[in-house]
């Protein structure tokens, strides 16, 4: 799963522009985050991303997996245990600490109540490798 990939592919970009700009003799903090906005570096977007990337991974990848597999429920529980991580900086946050990485806690759990809102709908039962998949009636 290519979701699964994006923070450590973010984690490896940020290390990159760090290393160029540390061979430049300067760094990120130096230079400003708007600056390297204005020329096309995303620079707080990696640290975001990236930090935990390997646990933000994992949280992304089991909620695209359940999702695809049309099992909301697993999805929405993902999805909040991404929250809880996320609010509390252990994945896309630059340090632990309470509150963190806040927006990105809220985004994981407004996926989580979508996520609950398709389950309690139970219109979508999982699909199940050699069975028919039942169409709702309309």
């Amino acid at each position: 799963m290519v979701l699964a990939l994006l923070p450590n592919i973010a984690a490896w970009c940020q290390t990159q522009v760090d290393g160029a700009l540390g061979a430049a003799g300067t760094s990120a903090a130096q230079i400003g985050m708007g600056k390297l906005a204005g020329t096309g570096v995303v620079y707080h977007g990696m640290q975001l991303l990236g930090g935990g990337a390997v646990l933000a991974g994992l949280i992304l990848g089991a909620i695209a997996a359940f999702i695809i597999d049309r099992r909301f429920d697993r999805a929405a529980i993902y999805a909040a245990a991404g929250a809880v991580l996320a609010f509390f900086g252990f994945i896309h946050g630059t340090a632990l600490g309470i509150g963190n990485s806040a927006p990105v806690a809220f985004g994981y759990l407004i996926v989580a109540l979508i996520c609950l809102g398709l389950s309690v709908q139970g219109q979508y039962a999982p699909i199940i490798a050699g069975e028919e998949a039942e169409v709702p009636a309309e």
